[in-house]
């Protein structure tokens, strides 16, 4: 199985830690600014524009994030159906 969804971070919001998964994740940002690698206090991190992708694997390791003025993600979450 896997799902799609839009995930929405209202201006100011922070991630403290790292995440983890067991699944694959492509992310498309849809409009706002994101910071990704922050620090657990929502400072610092590499900042990313509207139109950014990503695809992470399995057990890669991201985050923490924060947005200074609010922006949408366009998730997709999945997994490796030819592992099973």
């Amino acid at each position: 199985g896997g799902r799609t969804r839009l995930l929405r971070f209202e201006a100011g919001a922070f991630t403290t830690e790292p995440f983890v998964h067991d699944y694959w994740e492509e992310v498309y940002q849809v409009s706002g600014d994101l910071w990704v690698g922050s620090n657990a206090e929502g400072k610092g991190g590499e900042r990313f524009e509207p139109n950014t992708y990503a695809c992470r694997p399995p057990g890669a390791y991201h985050g923490p994030f924060r947005s200074e003025g609010g922006c949408v993600l366009l998730e997709h979450h999945y997994y490796d159906e030819t592992k099973n």
